[in-house]
């Protein structure tokens, strides 16, 4: 855990200085996740993506095609509340669809992509 102080500006361009972040209420320098274990978030898995108009939009109907940018075989992005956190595979489980994931993208990487 980085133990240096932040310094960054407010609003008004002013410097504002944080104290480091501390260990957890255990004072031992761990940090306890059980508080957040429960929090709800969003999964989603994401086949892939296409821009069309609203004119063609309005034509689709039952048994319509619609072409995305990704080429079969190729990984599904995995997103947790809007962040790319993995790339997987479809499976059937069960007659249930599924995703293996065959890339988690690092804490560095995804931290990297918001910059």
């Amino acid at each position: 855990m980085n133990q240096s102080n932040e310094t960054v500006a407010d609003d008004a361009g002013e410097p504002v200085q944080f104290d480091a972040l501390r260990g957890g209420p255990a004072g031992n320098g761990e940090v306890n996740l059980d508080m957040i274990l429960d929090v709800p978030v969003t999964l989603a898995m994401e086949v892939g993506r296409t821009r069309i108009s609203i004119r063609n939009l309005l034509q689709l109907n039952q048994g319509s095609v619609v072409e995305l940018d990704r080429a079969a075989g190729e990984p599904l992005d995995v997103f947790v509340n809007g962040t790319l956190v993995a790339h997987g595979e479809v499976v059937v489980i069960n007659e249930k669809f599924g995703i293996r994931l065959t890339d988690v993208i690092s804490p560095a990487e995804r931290v990297r992509k918001l910059r």
